[in-house]
Protein backbone atom coordinates (compact mmCIF):
# COMPACT_ATOMS: atom_id res chain seq x y z
CA UNK A 1 0.00 0.00 0.00
CA UNK A 2 2.82 2.60 1.22
CA UNK A 3 4.54 1.60 -2.06
CA UNK A 4 1.66 2.42 -4.35
CA UNK A 5 0.84 5.92 -2.06
CA UNK A 6 4.63 6.90 -3.02
CA UNK A 7 3.80 6.05 -6.77
CA UNK A 8 0.99 8.28 -6.89
CA UNK A 9 2.68 11.40 -5.26
CA UNK A 10 5.08 10.29 -7.81
CA UNK A 11 2.71 10.27 -10.81
CA UNK A 12 1.00 13.86 -9.15
CA UNK A 13 4.24 15.75 -8.06
CA UNK A 14 5.62 15.22 -11.70
CA UNK A 15 2.16 16.29 -13.19
CA UNK A 16 2.27 19.69 -11.29
CA UNK A 17 6.23 20.05 -12.08
CA UNK A 18 5.18 19.27 -15.77
CA UNK A 19 2.42 21.73 -16.08
CA UNK A 20 3.76 25.05 -16.37
CA UNK A 21 6.19 23.84 -19.03
CA UNK A 22 3.39 22.57 -21.16
CA UNK A 23 1.03 26.34 -20.32
CA UNK A 24 4.24 27.64 -21.61
CA UNK A 25 4.53 25.73 -24.41
CA UNK A 26 0.79 26.32 -25.61
CA UNK A 27 1.25 29.52 -24.61
CA UNK A 28 4.54 30.52 -26.80
CA UNK A 29 3.96 32.67 -29.92
CA UNK A 30 4.46 31.14 -33.32
CA UNK A 31 7.33 31.03 -34.94
CA UNK A 32 7.47 34.19 -37.69
CA UNK A 33 9.08 34.00 -40.72
CA UNK A 34 9.22 36.56 -43.48
CA UNK A 35 10.21 35.88 -47.18
CA UNK A 36 11.68 38.31 -49.59
CA UNK A 37 11.72 37.40 -53.06
CA UNK A 38 14.59 38.34 -56.28
CA UNK A 39 15.36 41.72 -55.28
CA UNK A 40 17.99 42.21 -58.48
CA UNK A 41 20.00 44.74 -57.33
CA UNK A 42 17.89 47.36 -55.97
CA UNK A 43 18.96 48.16 -52.68
CA UNK A 44 16.80 50.76 -51.96
CA UNK A 45 13.72 48.44 -52.57
CA UNK A 46 15.08 45.98 -50.39
CA UNK A 47 15.21 48.46 -47.24
CA UNK A 48 12.15 49.25 -47.96
CA UNK A 49 11.15 45.71 -47.03
CA UNK A 50 13.90 45.23 -44.14
CA UNK A 51 12.15 48.48 -42.50
CA UNK A 52 8.66 48.00 -43.48
CA UNK A 53 8.80 44.02 -41.64
CA UNK A 54 10.44 45.52 -38.77
CA UNK A 55 13.68 43.80 -39.77
CA UNK A 56 16.09 46.28 -39.53
CA UNK A 57 16.09 49.36 -37.21
CA UNK A 58 16.89 53.25 -38.54
CA UNK A 59 20.40 52.14 -39.05
CA UNK A 60 19.98 49.09 -41.12
CA UNK A 61 21.09 47.17 -38.12
CA UNK A 62 18.96 43.45 -37.51
CA UNK A 63 15.61 44.37 -35.32
CA UNK A 64 14.05 41.58 -36.31
CA UNK A 65 14.13 39.60 -32.72
CA UNK A 66 13.51 35.98 -33.26
CA UNK A 67 12.07 36.41 -36.63
CA UNK A 68 13.68 34.13 -39.45
CA UNK A 69 14.11 35.71 -42.33
CA UNK A 70 14.09 33.72 -46.02
CA UNK A 71 15.68 36.21 -49.02
CA UNK A 72 14.72 33.77 -52.28
CA UNK A 73 17.82 34.45 -54.19
CA UNK A 74 18.67 36.67 -57.15
CA UNK A 75 20.03 39.38 -55.50
CA UNK A 76 22.33 39.94 -58.50
CA UNK A 77 21.92 41.29 -61.99
CA UNK A 78 20.01 43.64 -63.82
CA UNK A 79 20.76 46.75 -60.88
CA UNK A 80 23.38 48.65 -59.76
CA UNK A 81 23.28 47.49 -56.31
CA UNK A 82 23.64 44.00 -55.69
CA UNK A 83 26.59 44.12 -53.50
CA UNK A 84 25.06 46.54 -51.13
CA UNK A 85 22.58 44.42 -50.77
CA UNK A 86 24.53 41.38 -50.57
CA UNK A 87 26.67 43.19 -47.58
CA UNK A 88 23.34 43.68 -45.85
CA UNK A 89 22.46 40.35 -45.54
CA UNK A 90 25.84 39.08 -44.86
CA UNK A 91 25.85 41.54 -41.97
CA UNK A 92 22.02 40.54 -40.70
CA UNK A 93 23.38 36.98 -40.88
CA UNK A 94 25.63 37.68 -38.13
CA UNK A 95 23.57 40.08 -36.01
CA UNK A 96 20.17 37.90 -36.14
CA UNK A 97 21.36 35.06 -33.68
CA UNK A 98 22.64 37.55 -30.95
CA UNK A 99 18.61 38.20 -30.21
CA UNK A 100 17.46 34.28 -31.77
CA UNK A 101 16.80 34.89 -35.22
CA UNK A 102 18.66 34.01 -38.43
CA UNK A 103 18.55 35.18 -41.88
CA UNK A 104 18.50 32.11 -44.98
CA UNK A 105 19.88 33.06 -48.66
CA UNK A 106 18.80 30.70 -50.98
CA UNK A 107 20.40 30.53 -54.22
CA UNK A 108 18.85 32.00 -56.94
CA UNK A 109 20.30 31.26 -60.78
CA UNK A 110 21.17 34.67 -61.46
CA UNK A 111 23.92 34.15 -58.45
CA UNK A 112 24.72 30.85 -60.03
CA UNK A 113 24.96 32.48 -63.48
CA UNK A 114 27.40 35.21 -62.00
CA UNK A 115 29.83 32.16 -60.43
CA UNK A 116 30.11 30.69 -64.01
CA UNK A 117 30.76 34.00 -65.66
CA UNK A 118 28.10 34.61 -67.09
CA UNK A 119 27.31 37.85 -66.81
CA UNK A 120 25.06 38.71 -69.78
CA UNK A 121 22.78 40.32 -67.22
CA UNK A 122 25.30 42.15 -64.99
CA UNK A 123 24.50 46.36 -64.89
CA UNK A 124 27.57 48.80 -65.56
CA UNK A 125 26.76 50.11 -61.41
CA UNK A 126 27.40 46.26 -60.71
CA UNK A 127 31.27 46.47 -61.99
CA UNK A 128 31.52 49.64 -60.96
CA UNK A 129 30.72 48.77 -57.23
CA UNK A 130 34.30 46.80 -57.29
CA UNK A 131 36.15 50.34 -58.84
CA UNK A 132 39.10 51.31 -56.79
CA UNK A 133 42.39 53.24 -57.73
CA UNK A 134 44.27 49.91 -58.60
CA UNK A 135 41.16 48.81 -60.99
CA UNK A 136 43.42 50.71 -63.96
CA UNK A 137 46.32 48.27 -63.10
CA UNK A 138 44.60 45.39 -62.29
CA UNK A 139 42.48 45.53 -65.66
CA UNK A 140 45.94 46.05 -67.67
CA UNK A 141 47.40 43.16 -65.87
CA UNK A 142 44.49 40.81 -66.74
CA UNK A 143 44.49 41.87 -70.20
CA UNK A 144 48.37 40.97 -70.66
CA UNK A 145 47.61 37.44 -69.09
CA UNK A 146 45.40 36.65 -71.83
CA UNK A 147 46.54 38.88 -74.17
CA UNK A 148 47.00 36.05 -76.46
CA UNK A 149 44.02 34.23 -76.47
CA UNK A 150 42.14 37.51 -77.03
CA UNK A 151 44.12 38.41 -80.02
CA UNK A 152 43.87 34.61 -81.75
CA UNK A 153 40.21 34.85 -81.54
CA UNK A 154 40.75 38.50 -83.34
CA UNK A 155 42.44 36.95 -86.21
CA UNK A 156 40.04 34.63 -86.32
CA UNK A 157 37.78 36.83 -87.47
CA UNK A 158 40.21 39.47 -88.95
CA UNK A 159 43.65 38.45 -90.08
CA UNK A 160 44.76 41.51 -90.76
CA UNK A 161 43.78 42.65 -87.13
CA UNK A 162 46.20 44.80 -85.29
CA UNK A 163 47.73 44.00 -81.46
CA UNK A 164 46.68 47.47 -80.76
CA UNK A 165 43.51 47.48 -82.23
CA UNK A 166 42.77 44.21 -80.36
CA UNK A 167 43.74 45.85 -77.31
CA UNK A 168 41.54 49.22 -78.00
CA UNK A 169 38.54 47.10 -78.70
CA UNK A 170 39.13 44.61 -75.62
CA UNK A 171 39.47 48.22 -73.25
CA UNK A 172 36.19 48.95 -74.33
CA UNK A 173 34.10 45.49 -73.86
CA UNK A 174 35.74 45.24 -70.05
CA UNK A 175 34.56 48.05 -67.90
CA UNK A 176 37.08 48.83 -64.71
CA UNK A 177 35.63 46.76 -61.88
CA UNK A 178 34.87 43.56 -64.50
CA UNK A 179 38.41 41.68 -63.26
CA UNK A 180 37.58 42.49 -59.51
CA UNK A 181 33.52 41.54 -60.11
CA UNK A 182 34.94 38.36 -61.61
CA UNK A 183 37.35 37.25 -59.19
CA UNK A 184 34.68 37.73 -56.40
CA UNK A 185 32.12 35.91 -58.19
CA UNK A 186 34.68 33.01 -59.33
CA UNK A 187 34.05 29.99 -57.04
CA UNK A 188 37.15 30.64 -55.06
CA UNK A 189 36.47 34.51 -54.88
CA UNK A 190 34.64 35.63 -51.87
CA UNK A 191 31.41 36.14 -53.39
CA UNK A 192 31.77 33.15 -55.00
CA UNK A 193 32.42 31.10 -51.69
CA UNK A 194 29.55 32.78 -49.68
CA UNK A 195 27.11 32.19 -52.28
CA UNK A 196 28.44 28.18 -52.51
CA UNK A 197 27.34 28.18 -48.50
CA UNK A 198 23.70 29.04 -49.08
CA UNK A 199 21.65 26.00 -49.57
CA UNK A 200 19.77 25.72 -52.90
CA UNK A 201 16.57 24.31 -50.57
CA UNK A 202 15.77 25.55 -47.45
CA UNK A 203 13.42 24.42 -44.97
CA UNK A 204 11.72 26.28 -41.78
CA UNK A 205 9.32 24.69 -39.57
CA UNK A 206 6.17 23.16 -42.19
CA UNK A 207 7.86 25.68 -45.08
CA UNK A 208 10.22 24.55 -47.94
CA UNK A 209 12.05 27.85 -49.68
CA UNK A 210 13.08 27.21 -52.96
CA UNK A 211 14.47 29.92 -55.47
CA UNK A 212 12.55 28.17 -59.04
CA UNK A 213 10.42 25.33 -57.83
CA UNK A 214 10.87 21.53 -57.28
CA UNK A 215 10.48 19.29 -60.26
CA UNK A 216 8.88 15.78 -59.31
CA UNK A 217 11.96 14.37 -60.47
CA UNK A 218 14.49 16.06 -58.07
CA UNK A 219 11.91 15.13 -55.02
CA UNK A 220 13.33 11.89 -55.27
CA UNK A 221 16.19 13.26 -54.18
CA UNK A 222 16.63 13.99 -50.07
CA UNK A 223 16.99 17.48 -49.43
CA UNK A 224 20.51 17.35 -47.96
CA UNK A 225 20.97 15.68 -51.44
CA UNK A 226 20.03 18.25 -53.39
CA UNK A 227 22.10 20.94 -51.40
CA UNK A 228 25.02 18.69 -51.52
CA UNK A 229 24.80 18.73 -55.35
CA UNK A 230 23.94 22.39 -56.05
CA UNK A 231 27.53 23.44 -53.61
CA UNK A 232 29.50 20.59 -55.46
CA UNK A 233 28.22 22.06 -58.59
CA UNK A 234 29.20 25.70 -57.21
CA UNK A 235 32.64 25.26 -55.39
CA UNK A 236 34.33 23.02 -59.15
CA UNK A 237 32.48 25.95 -61.45
CA UNK A 238 30.41 23.07 -63.23
CA UNK A 239 28.26 24.50 -66.26
CA UNK A 240 26.73 22.65 -68.99
CA UNK A 241 24.82 19.75 -69.78
CA UNK A 242 24.89 17.63 -66.74
CA UNK A 243 25.24 20.42 -64.53
CA UNK A 244 22.77 21.18 -62.01
CA UNK A 245 23.23 24.95 -61.76
CA UNK A 246 21.52 24.69 -65.35
CA UNK A 247 19.18 21.94 -65.26
CA UNK A 248 15.60 23.21 -66.42
CA UNK A 249 14.40 20.86 -63.95
CA UNK A 250 16.81 21.47 -61.21
CA UNK A 251 15.51 23.62 -57.98
CA UNK A 252 17.52 26.84 -59.63
CA UNK A 253 15.53 27.61 -62.60
CA UNK A 254 12.42 25.22 -62.84
CA UNK A 255 9.33 26.94 -63.27
CA UNK A 256 6.77 23.83 -63.49
CA UNK A 257 4.63 24.87 -60.19
CA UNK A 258 4.01 28.46 -61.01
CA UNK A 259 2.95 27.47 -64.78
CA UNK A 260 4.09 26.68 -68.43
CA UNK A 261 7.80 25.61 -68.84
CA UNK A 262 9.37 24.85 -72.33
CA UNK A 263 12.90 24.34 -70.78
CA UNK A 264 11.64 21.84 -68.60
CA UNK A 265 8.99 20.18 -71.03
CA UNK A 266 12.13 19.39 -73.81
CA UNK A 267 14.00 18.18 -71.50
CA UNK A 268 11.60 15.68 -69.56
CA UNK A 269 11.25 14.97 -73.96
CA UNK A 270 14.35 14.01 -74.05
CA UNK A 271 14.43 12.09 -71.41
CA UNK A 272 11.27 10.20 -72.23
CA UNK A 273 9.76 11.18 -68.77
CA UNK A 274 5.98 12.62 -68.74
CA UNK A 275 4.92 15.31 -66.56
CA UNK A 276 2.76 15.46 -63.25
CA UNK A 277 0.06 17.78 -63.43
CA UNK A 278 1.09 20.76 -61.37
CA UNK A 279 -1.41 19.81 -58.31
CA UNK A 280 -0.03 15.97 -58.32
CA UNK A 281 3.41 17.31 -58.33
CA UNK A 282 3.11 19.70 -55.55
CA UNK A 283 1.83 17.18 -53.41
CA UNK A 284 4.35 14.52 -54.34
CA UNK A 285 7.35 17.63 -53.18
CA UNK A 286 5.48 18.49 -50.07
CA UNK A 287 4.98 14.51 -49.32
CA UNK A 288 8.64 14.15 -49.76
CA UNK A 289 9.98 16.73 -47.68
CA UNK A 290 7.38 16.80 -44.60
CA UNK A 291 6.00 20.17 -45.12
CA UNK A 292 2.58 21.83 -45.64
CA UNK A 293 3.72 24.58 -48.38
CA UNK A 294 6.29 25.77 -50.83
CA UNK A 295 7.53 29.36 -51.14
CA UNK A 296 9.25 30.07 -54.72
CA UNK A 297 10.48 33.16 -56.46
CA UNK A 298 11.84 33.45 -60.13
CA UNK A 299 8.62 33.65 -61.91
CA UNK A 300 7.41 37.26 -61.85
CA UNK A 301 4.20 37.98 -60.91
CA UNK A 302 3.45 41.88 -61.39
CA UNK A 303 0.11 41.62 -59.86
CA UNK A 304 1.56 40.50 -56.75
CA UNK A 305 2.10 37.79 -54.24
CA UNK A 306 0.26 34.97 -55.66
CA UNK A 307 -0.86 31.84 -52.81
CA UNK A 308 -2.89 29.44 -54.03
CA UNK A 309 -6.19 28.62 -52.81
CA UNK A 310 -5.38 25.78 -50.43
CA UNK A 311 -2.63 27.64 -48.89
CA UNK A 312 0.12 25.29 -50.24
CA UNK A 313 1.92 26.98 -52.65
CA UNK A 314 2.99 30.76 -52.45
CA UNK A 315 4.88 32.68 -55.22
CA UNK A 316 6.50 35.97 -54.15
CA UNK A 317 8.90 36.90 -56.92
CA UNK A 318 6.67 40.21 -57.67
CA UNK A 319 9.47 42.13 -59.77
CA UNK A 320 10.28 44.48 -56.91
CA UNK A 321 13.52 45.77 -58.27
CA UNK A 322 13.06 49.11 -60.52
CA UNK A 323 13.98 47.49 -63.63
CA UNK A 324 10.63 45.34 -63.26
CA UNK A 325 8.68 48.24 -61.73
CA UNK A 326 6.41 45.70 -59.91
CA UNK A 327 5.07 46.08 -56.70
CA UNK A 328 7.86 45.83 -53.22
CA UNK A 329 6.49 43.31 -51.35
CA UNK A 330 7.04 40.15 -48.80
CA UNK A 331 5.51 37.49 -47.23
CA UNK A 332 4.79 36.86 -43.63
CA UNK A 333 4.28 33.55 -42.36
CA UNK A 334 2.82 33.22 -38.40
CA UNK A 335 1.94 29.66 -37.79
CA UNK A 336 -0.52 28.65 -40.21
CA UNK A 337 -1.11 32.03 -41.70
CA UNK A 338 0.43 33.69 -44.65
CA UNK A 339 0.16 37.26 -45.03
CA UNK A 340 1.27 39.28 -48.19
CA UNK A 341 1.92 42.65 -47.41
CA UNK A 342 3.53 45.89 -50.00
CA UNK A 343 5.37 49.02 -48.76
CA UNK A 344 5.40 52.41 -51.09
CA UNK A 345 8.37 52.80 -52.76
CA UNK A 346 11.09 55.19 -51.65
CA UNK A 347 10.77 58.14 -53.28
CA UNK A 348 7.04 57.57 -54.71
Amino acid sequence: MMGRLVRWAGILFGAVLATPQANAAASAPAQRIVAVGDLHGDYSAWIDIARGAGLVDAANHWAGGKTVLVQLGDIADRGADSLKIIRSLQQLQAEAPKTGGRVVVVLGNHEAMNLLGDFRYTTPGEYAAFVDARSPARREQFYMRVRKQVEAAARATDPNALPSKVRQDWLAKTPLGWVEHALAWSPSGELGQWATRNPAIAKVGATVFVHGGISAEFARLPLDDVNRRVAAAMRSGQAGPGSVLEEPLGPLWYRGLAGTDGDAAAERAAMHSVALPADQELTAVLNAYGARRLVIGHTPSLAGIVISPDGRLARIDTGISRYYGGPVSWLEITGERMIPHTVRRSGQ
